[in-house]
């Protein structure tokens, strides 16, 4: 079967998911089609020699529906030869486009591809897809639905992580993401996201907070009592009785933000490369993905990430970094604990608590940061992975050229 090299990427600023955000007058359409263009110019793409362009969504509803992929390929003048397709894997959907291209590749059936995602949180409402799994009584019933938040808090009761224990987390994150913006770590990848003029509105990462400070994150107040007294706290119980009351302990500073972003990888064989001139930076390894219980919801990690090691035929001590969304502090404090990973080796640029958290794109963004963090720190092996909705989790392995 082919190797699967990754030749480039790219990806747009993160702007918080607001209406006064600064992408939140160009739909997600446009910020993926900028991604696909800075794709093919900085390289010299010809885009005949592509297969597909796989594009990851959590809300692939309304503007962010009726496969996207496709509009954004059109849209960015690409050859009309190019497939494109949509996938939706939750939080994870950006990685996993990724994968579905690799995966491609891999069997021979495709030569090269672009995988990535996108999500508008200013645009589309988080949850506006709400499906059986939320929503159906006879489906949400049976699993012990509940919000993430609920997980993420129970994670925190179980594994008795205290409110300064997730905020000295949180602390931490701002500290690294304000670092590896001052020294220009993002600068090759960030792609500055354009008006219809034709003017740069955002060029840098808007949702961090580099003056965040303990005092601060303590005066926060917990953000999900109100879901777990309306019922959630005692689907929470019934599902795990050990929990005699649930700890709040996740808020707005301890948790991911909402932004808006798109993302992109340039992923092919060696024939590929040859005839494009482009020489590979790094090769997939392998991946995987997993279910986990849909009640907690956010465990999938520490699963995935050994599936993702045996399918490599590697093991934990072989790769040098790793990116966890920081969906919420509770999250990448329980994978560092269960598999015994130091954080100097998690999340070394920051994540998503300070950068934010886009969704569809998180995946493409968070494996980029890892080679590009590769590339810097002259390493070798790099693992990404997310945990996604109704206990879902995806993982990649890359290793650099």
């Amino acid at each position: 079967m082919s190797d699967v090299f990754i030749y480039d990427h790219a990806r747009t600023p993160r702007g918080k998911g607001r209406p006064d955000g600064a992408l939140h007058e160009i739909p997600a359409v446009q910020l993926v089609t900028q991604v696909l263009e800075a794709l093919r110019d900085r390289s010299g793409l010809d885009t005949a020699l592509l297969d597909d362009v796989v594009i990851g969504c959590a809300q692939p509803v309304a503007e962010q529906g009726g496969v996207l992929a496709r509009a954004a390929v059109l849209n960015a003048g690409y050859e009309k030869t190019v497939a494109a397709q949509q996938i939706h894997r939750f939080c994870a959907s950006g990685l996993e486009a990724i994968n579905n291209v690799a995966g491609q590749i891999k069997a021979g059936m495709s030569s090269a591809g672009i995988g990535g995602g996108v999500e508008s949180m200013s645009r589309v409402q988080m949850g506006y897809d709400s499906g059986a799994w939320t929503s159906d009584p006879r489906v949400a019933f049976h699993n012990y639905f509940a919000p993430q938040g609920i997980g993420a808090d129970m994670i925190a009761t179980i594994e008795g992580y205290t409110r300064e224990d997730v905020d000295a987390y949180a602390l931490e994150s701002q500290r690294r993401a304000a670092k590896a913006w001052d020294e220009g770590r993002f600068s090759r990848s960030v792609v500055p996201v354009k008006d219809a003029m034709g003017e740069v509105i955002l060029d840098h990462d808007e949702h961090r907070r580099p003056s965040t400070t303990m005092e601060g994150l303590g005066n926060l107040k917990a953000a999900f009592p109100a879901l777990a007294a309306s019922g959630y706290g005692k689907v929470a119980r019934e599902r795990y009785p050990e929990i005699e009351e649930l700890v709040h302990v996740h808020t707005g500073g301890n948790s991911s933000g909402i932004v808006d972003g798109a993302a992109g990888f340039l992923v092919g064989d060696e024939r590929f490369g040859k005839a494009s001139g482009l020489k590979p930076r790094a090769r997939i390894r392998a991946w995987a993905s997993i279910g986990s219980d849909p009640t907690i919801m956010l465990t999938a990690p520490v699963d995935v990430a050994r599936k993702a090691l045996r399918n490599a035929g590697m093991q934990k001590e072989d790769i040098d970094i790793f990116e966890l969304n920081e969906a919420f502090a509770s999250v990448v404090m329980r994978f560092m604990d269960k598999l015994e990973i130091d954080h100097s080796r998690m999340n070394v640029n920051g994540g998503a608590i300070a950068l934010g958290h886009p969704l569809g794109a998180t995946g493409a963004m968070i494996l980029g940061t890892a080679l590009d963090e590769l590339e810097r720190s002259d390493k070798s092996t790099a693992m990404a992975l997310l945990c996604a909705g109704n206990g879902l989790g995806t993982a990649t392995i890359i290793e650099r050229i």
